[in-house]
């Protein structure tokens, strides 16, 4: 038995996206183009700084609120471009917007403002500070999996480090216009930001105009062209790229729950998701009985697009990602594994695939090793947790995993052990569901960090400050040298980094004796 396809009704809505999906349309930017927004953002740029933290935070309520009353229409344009099934786009999309733009306006202020700091004991009477300082004007190029939420997100977090913001959408997903007409109810944000549409070829001309930072989110591949070609030009770049997310599952959990969990980790937005569940790690205890009820689970989902909010999954968005399932797949089925459910499309023209399950893996397999990105979930059995680590640490990725077991102690140990980004137990890619925490990975997923406050740092540069009094002391470790200051100075270094009760007696008698060493040579000049 299939999950379930679109009724009739469903097929008519269908058709219609297809219609809007075929609308899409791209020109590449010229080069002439590109110099003029550069020169128009560097320039606002430099307005930007004038306003505060807390200014530009007033200005990202106005996004929020917009958002909020516009959510069905923004849905809409989403499901439109992409395909995915209207909650999805309504939970993952818009909601995870408002959370992070919420979060971000709300600890911008403590986390970008000058920041005091301890100064040694070494530099007594001195102050020392931290200042976050926006890079400029920075490129950000999207993916076309979440376009909205990705946007949004890095457009408003860049803006409220005061950076000025050039946005390349995927042009599989490019939301026409949508980007500008919810930033245009801010002034200040909409002069600050410039939406240019087109391929790789335009993202390429844009790196060769050096924005000072860039910020990409997408495939592995695309993610290293994207370093060499920055790399010329030293311009320092985030990256978000791809994940073959592991899903543990230890035999004490609640089997009924923990397969609600692997399905809709695995095949949320059609599994086109970089912390998708695509190895779904089960112990051998439990993985009959356990693969018996995700299989049962699976049927009666319902798969379409431009749904009312009742189809659990929607279609994949581009031809080029569907072949690359449909080739795994087979590569899989020729070296031995076998499908326990979907595993071929029922709708190729809509790009409907069936949610797939597949047993006996095996890593010679591209299913193993490979970014799937789509409703694919290998299965494989596991008895020994060292040798689970192990085995998942070999793997190329290093995004996210999810762990399971009411043994919180065995599964922070597992956690600790694999190498990853972020890990959640007892639930599923629910790290970036919270927006205080950090979002990148490791390995070939990449570098950088997204959201919570090492997000929003990402878009700034930290500026050391130390302040002096003015006065006519000279500095110890100012010229002149002497054999007497040597001397002193090796006093130093034993009273600062020897334990001892009396130190700060020892430390306040030797540098007194520098201090004095000092002004006498002073006066010898």
């Amino acid at each position: 038995m299939s999950p379930k396809p679109p009724s009739q009704q469903q097929t008519h809505q269908t058709d219609d996206y297809l219609k809007l999906r075929k609308s899409i349309t791209i020109q590449e930017a010229s080069d002439s183009q590109i110099k003029k927004i550069y020169q128009i953002l560097r320039s606002s740029q430099k307005d930007l700084q004038q306003f505060s933290v807390s200014q530009r935070a007033a200005e990202i309520d106005k996004i929020i609120g917009y958002i909020k009353a516009n959510k069905e229409a923004i849905c809409t344009r989403i499901v439109t471009d992409t395909g995915k099934s209207r909650t999805d786009a309504l939970v993952s999309e818009v909601l995870g917007v408002l959370d992070n733009l919420h979060w971000n306006k709300a600890n911008a202020h403590k986390i970008l403002k000058l920041r005091k700091v301890s100064t040694p004991i070494s530099l007594l009477g001195k102050k020392s500070y931290i200042q976050q300082e926006p890079y400029g004007t920075v490129l950000i190029i999207a993916p076309w999996n979440y376009p909205f939420h990705i946007a949004m997100t890095f457009i408003t977090g860049a803006f409220l480090a005061g950076n000025s913001i050039i946005f390349k959408p995927s042009e599989h997903t490019p939301l026409t216009g949508l980007i500008e007409e919810i930033c245009a109810i801010s002034p200040l944000l909409k002069q600050s930001l410039k939406v240019v549409y087109g391929s790789g070829v335009t993202a390429e001309k844009l790196i060769d105009e050096k924005p000072n930072k860039i910020f990409f989110t997408g495939s592995t591949r695309t993610g290293k062209a994207i370093l060499k070609k920055a790399s010329q030009y030293i311009i320092p770049v985030d990256l978000e790229l791809g994940g073959k997310d592991a899903m543990v599952v230890f035999p004490d959990v609640d089997i009924k729950r923990t397969v609600a969990g692997a399905l809709w980790g695995g095949l949320t937005n059609a599994g086109q998701s970089c912390t998708s569940v695509e190895l779904l790690c089960i112990h051998k205890d439990i993985f009959e009985q356990f693969i018996e009820q995700l299989t049962t689970a699976v049927q009666p989902l319902v798969i379409n697009t431009g749904d009312q909010g009742d189809a659990d999954i929607g279609a994949m968005t581009t031809d080029f990602q569907l072949e690359i399932v449909k080739q795994q797949l087979d590569d899989a089925i020729e070296k031995g594994a076998t499908i326990i459910a979907g595993g071929n499309t029922f709708n190729e023209k809509g790009r409907f695939f069936p949610p797939t399950l597949v047993s006996n893996i095996s890593p010679e397999m591209k299913l193993y090793q490979e970014e799937t990105f789509g409703p694919v979930i290998a299965l494989l059995p596991f008895d020994d947790e060292k040798q689970l680590a192990t085995e998942l640490n070999q793997l190329p990725y290093g995004l996210s995993a999810s762990i399971w077991s009411r043994d919180i102690d065995r599964a922070r140990r597992l956690a600790n052990a694999i190498q990853v980004g972020a890990v959640s137990i007892n639930n599923v890619m629910l790290t970036e569901g919270n927006p205080a925490l950090p979002f990148g990975g490791v390995k070939q997923s990449g570098f950088g960090r997204a959201k919570g406050k090492e997000g929003l740092l990402a878009f700034t540069r930290s500026k050391s400050i130390l302040i002096d009094k003015q006065s006519s002391k000279i500095e110890p470790n100012w010229f002149p040298y002497t054999r007497q200051k040597y001397q002193l100075f090796q006093q130093l270094i034993d009273v600062l980094f020897t334990p001892s009760w009396i130190k700060l007696i020892k430390l306040a008698k030797t540098g007194l004796a520098l201090e004095k060493e000092a002004q006498r040579d002073r006066g010898n000049q």
